[in-house]
């Protein structure tokens, strides 16, 4: 006869029931392939790679996402210790059993081909670590990409002449080209802020091949692109074997732009604890390689960026107050292109010609009523969008003039709003746009570009005929 079990109530502790012990070895039979059913379905709707191993590191729960990432299926790791498949000082679920420490969002590689962000935690059960569970994203793909975009990085002004690069007639933006020639050949970080696409990166560059490191290498981070756990990593560069068992070590940025310009874009999403590791770096210009012990010191210039307002960061804890103060000893403001309208003209200019001979096509005529629409649109994009307009109509247009078919519908809709209480800017002198010795030298460039076809050449500036035939007389101009 099998022992009787007595079931108490947990609250009152009262008996409320009795049944042999054969039975409550189902019972709890059940209840344990009841969790069970209910653990290993949470790790296969995870779309992360899951891992679970007991207190003696061997692996108890492999999802199919986890064999597609290491290419390891599932009968050929249960029950095995997980330092069989990967490097032991690598493995983080290690660390966890030793240290029952959580790590949140962290840049690990088991292998030498896979990139992962890693989430981890101790499974504790009566103040003992019992096991350990970790969620890995695989981010191969971000990073490849990111190497890719790294080593495709556009030159978006002629070294030769590059400050001669920036198109800008207002105030505003020719200050910040005068404080930029100013300082490009000093050694001190300067911010550069202004809103998105509103050229920073192009002044960046500007400064680097106008200053004393244009011989050296200009190397780019962008701290939106890259997930934070990975940030750190990209920057600073890893020892040789922190992250995989492989004797190879790898250079961060900071090492990659030796004697030359690192240019750090969107500072304002680097995470507060690079951030002072950055500043140290900044006063002592030397530094320790992620899992290094070695102080690596180096000679470079630091640019960084910003859309938002650092000073406010700071005041709200968001950014490290002695790294705002560092950076802002020389800030640039860029100003956005819907405060420069002169500029917009000659943008285009210089955009079809670049994109024109990009794709081997003749320089297109532009319809006055385009150019007015351009000049109507706010461009929250900034410079960089209408560059990437003008890309579009010079790549998708096979004819030789430029009219409102070839814009997109959003600028198309702006203009017809704004035409009810806008005469047009087209009709407001170039004068006005313009000062007069700029003047002059678009509407010989626009007579050069028409070969002396006075309509054609009223047409791309964007003014009637008539308007033209006096600036010419006015001008003196042939």
């Amino acid at each position: 006869m099998d022992s009787a079990v007595l079931i108490k109530d947990k609250e009152k502790e009262d008996i409320i029931g009795i049944i042999t012990a054969n039975q409550w070895i189902q019972q709890l039979d059940k209840e344990n392939k009841k969790l069970s059913a209910y653990f290993n379905t949470l790790a296969e709707t995870i779309n992360d790679a899951v891992t679970a191993v007991d207190q003696e590191g061997n692996v108890i729960c492999w999802n199919t996402v986890a064999e597609g990432t290491y290419k390891i299926k599932r009968e050929n790791i249960l029950g095995q210790k997980i330092g069989e498949h990967f490097h032991a000082d690598s493995v983080i679920l290690h660390r966890i059993l030793n240290e029952g420490r959580t790590v949140r969002g962290a840049y690990h590689r088991p292998n030498n081909e896979t990139h992962v962000l890693i989430n981890a935690s101790p499974i504790i059960k009566d103040n003992t670590i019992i096991g350990g569970i970790a969620t890995e994203r695989d981010i191969t793909g971000i990073v490849r990409l990111n190497e890719e975009l790294d080593s495709s990085l556009p030159l978006l002004i002629k070294q030769e002449k590059p400050f001669a690069s920036i198109i800008g007639a207002s105030s505003e933006i020719q200050e910040a080209i005068q404080v930029a020639q100013k300082v490009a050949y000093t050694d001190i970080p300067v911010l550069l802020t202004g809103e998105p696409g509103s050229g920073k990166e192009m002044l960046a560059q500007a400064i680097h091949y106008g200053g004393s490191k244009n011989t050296g290498p200009f190397v780019t981070i962008n701290c939106s692109a890259i997930p934070s756990g990975l940030l750190e990593a990209e920057l600073f560069g890893y020892q040789e074997g922190v992250f995989t068992s492989e004797k190879i070590g790898q250079a961060g940025k900071i090492e990659q732009a030796y004697n030359g310009t690192l240019f750090v874009a969107e500072i304002d999403k680097m995470p507060l604890d690079i951030q002072e590791k950055f500043l140290n770096f900044l006063e002592h210009q030397s530094f320790y390689r992620v899992g290094g012990t070695e102080l690596i010191t180096t000679q470079i210039r630091v640019i960084a960026s910003t859309s938002r307002s650092l000073e406010a960061l700071a005041k709200q804890g968001k950014f490290n107050e002695n790294l705002y103060y560092r950076l802002t000893v020389i800030n640039i403001e860029i100003p956005p292109l819907h405060k420069r309208t002169e500029d917009i003209m000659k943008l285009v200019q210089q955009f079809v010609q670049e994109f024109s001979s990009k794709y081997m096509k003749p320089i297109p005529k532009i319809n006055s009523k385009v150019m007015t629409a351009l000049m109507n649109y706010d461009w929250p994009g900034n410079v960089r969008e209408l560059r990437n307009i003008v890309e579009r109509f010079i790549l998708l247009n096979n004819e030789n003039i430029i009219t409102l078919n070839h814009l997109p519908k959003n600028i198309i809709d702006a203009n017809s709003e704004n035409n009810s209480n806008v005469t047009s800017r087209n009709e407001i002198p170039l004068k006005e746009l313009l000062p007069i010795e700029e003047e002059a030298l678009m509407i010989e460039e626009a007579l050069r570009k028409t070969y002396g076809n006075k309509s054609a050449a009223a047409n791309l500036l964007g003014i009637s005929r008539g308007t033209l035939y006096n600036k010419i007389k006015e001008y003196g101009l042939s």
